[in-house]
């Protein structure tokens, strides 16, 4: 997972606020596996930041998967 990544909650985080499916941006590597997410409105005012697990975020992408060499 990589800095700015755009990401989705898997799991609802009731003690931050947060339900299963809203979008972050990763925004800080906190230690192995764990990222700093944060969850802005469409006005891009941040609303929720959390220290998240891997295993609780899928990587979104706007593009199609590259072609293997």
């Amino acid at each position: 997972m990589e800095l700015l990544a755009v990401v989705a909650l898997l799991e609802d985080a009731p003690a931050d606020g947060l339900q299963c499916g809203q979008v972050g941006t990763v925004v800080e590597k906190l230690d192995e596996g764990v990222f700093e997410v944060e969850f802005s409105d469409d006005q891009g005012q941040t609303y929720a930041s959390a220290a998240l697990r891997e295993d609780q975020l899928i990587r979104l992408r706007y593009e199609p998967p590259s072609e293997a060499a």
